[in-house]
This record gives C-alpha cells, sequence and structure tokens, in this order.
C-alpha cells in the first residue's frame, strides 16, 4: 500500500467510525504518543522551558480525565514555553501535535483531528523503522499500527 493510500484508508475509516470508537481511538493514540518516558529527558534538553515541562508532565498525568479546557490551558502554556526556533525533537513535536488534535477533537468534535492524529501515530512508527514508500506496511511495525487503527475504528 503506498503513502497516498494509506492516507485514504485512515480517512474511510474515521469517516464510517462510531462516536465510541472515534473516542477509544483517540484516547488510546493519543496515550500511546504523549504518555513515552523518553520525551522528559527529551523536553529537558533545551527543547522547553521548565513552565512549558511542568505544562507536559501535567497534561501527560491528567489526559483522559481533564477536561478540553483544562488541556488547552496546558498546551497554551507548552507552545509559550518552546526554547528551539523550529527545529524541535520530532518525537517532542509529534507528542505536542498529538496532544494539540486530541484536545481539539474534544472541544469541536471534529474528526478530521482524528484523522491527523491516526498520521501522527503512522508517522512515529515511519520515524523508528523507515518505511518503504512503495509499499508502505512492509513493515511489521508499520503493519501492525495500521491494524490497530483499523481495529478501534471499526470494533
Amino acid at each position: 500500500m503506498r503513502y497516498d493510500e494509506l492516507e485514504a484508508a485512515i480517512r474511510h475509516l474515521v469517516a464510517g467510525a462510531g462516536d465510541d470508537n472515534l473516542r477509544r481511538f483517540g484516547a488510546e493514540t493519543v496515550a500511546r504518543l504523549v504518555r513515552d518516558e523518553r520525551l522528559l529527558d527529551v523536553a529537558t534538553e533545551d527543547e522547553l522551558d521548565e513552565d512549558a515541562l511542568a505544562a507536559l508532565t501535567l497534561a501527560r498525568e491528567n489526559l483522559l480525565t481533564a477536561s478540553p479546557t483544562e488541556l488547552r490551558a496546558q498546551l497554551t502554556r507548552i507552545d509559550d514555553g518552546i526554547l528551539t526556533d523550529g527545529d524541535m525533537d520530532p518525537e517532542l513535536l509529534t507528542a505536542v501535535s498529538a496532544l494539540e488534535h486530541w484536545t481539539t477533537y474534544l472541544e469541536t468534535g471534529q474528526r478530521d483531528e482524528l484523522y491527523q492524529l491516526a498520521l501522527r501515530s503512522i508517522e512515529q512508527v515511519d520515524f523508528q523503522v523507515s518505511a518503504d514508500l512503495g509499499d508502505f506496511l512492509a513493515e511489521p511495525e508499520m503493519a501492525a499500527e495500521y491494524d490497530r487503527i483499523a481495529r478501534l475504528l471499526t470494533t
């Protein structure tokens, strides 16, 4: 499956999913992307100031129980405390983007936010295994991630 076919398949899955499936998929995916303990190590290496790091820690700890308003407040603190000039660590950038997509989904209910969250999840796996552009699911890790996305959105 080429990347454009993968994107289309994920868009189709998100469009056809029920509200419970969307919420379960979003919660599980954002938790997977944001709760990696290595993020705190990366974030302390000149990526985030002290307040932004505290906000990231708080958002990670309360990810699934905080209100959208609370998450948005943490995202604002994170954004205000980014020390890099457009060159953020890819894993930290993925986590902050995932948190943004999840928060916006909670605020608006827009399915496209979960589509974008799915793409961040695919990109994270791609960052780890460097998928083949001609057959994006050839790597077992990439196929497993696509299967996880499909399972959560359809069952």
